[in-house]
């Protein structure tokens, strides 16, 4: 078997957050900047996946905890599908995303890592950007740094999510 050293995902295994970790960033603007916050408002936030697939990868969360998408007051539903089309097209045009990956996985049985408080995936996709390294190593490349990336996207969100 061989090992991949990635020191990056040690606060995976070692930051434990008590209760969610959704309401933890949600109830602590503060810690924007640390938790990699790249827009919030009094519905929802906009957060990067600390463990993405594609340079890029963020997810939209409303504040209101529950796993269960039809608990959402349509206010907030709507609000958060009108926040996820803007996100789509500032991933187009704001980083030249070919395409856009976008779901929600409900349920641990649905594929949710964090299956107690709903939240929809945006992973920016271009042609190519997946390969044999994937399949034969069970292993990602990332192409770019995690910091730089979001804080150009941090940038962009005031063009394109203004509500």
């Amino acid at each position: 078997m061989n090992y991949m050293y990635a020191p990056w995902r040690d606060a995976y295994f070692t930051e434990k957050t008590e209760g969610c970790v959704f309401c933890h960033i949600s109830e602590n603007s503060k810690l924007d900047e640390k938790h990699h916050v790249l827009y919030r408002d009094e519905l929802c936030f906009i957060v990067m996946n600390r463990y993405p697939y594609s340079p890029g990868h963020f997810m939209v969360i409303p504040h209101f905890h529950t796993d269960a998408i039809e608990e959402l007051e349509p206010e907030v539903w709507l609000h958060i599908s009108f926040i996820v089309q803007r996100c789509v097209k500032m991933l187009k045009e704001g980083i030249g995303a070919q395409g856009v990956n976008l779901g929600m996985n409900l349920g641990k049985s649905g594929g949710a890592g964090i299956a107690e408080h709903i939240h929809y995936h945006l992973i920016p996709r271009w042609i190519g950007d997946t390969n044999f390294i994937t399949t034969i190593a069970d292993t990602r490349v990332y192409g770019t740094d995690f910091e730089k990336i979001y804080h150009h996207l941090k940038g962009l969100v005031p063009e394109y999510i203004s509500c």
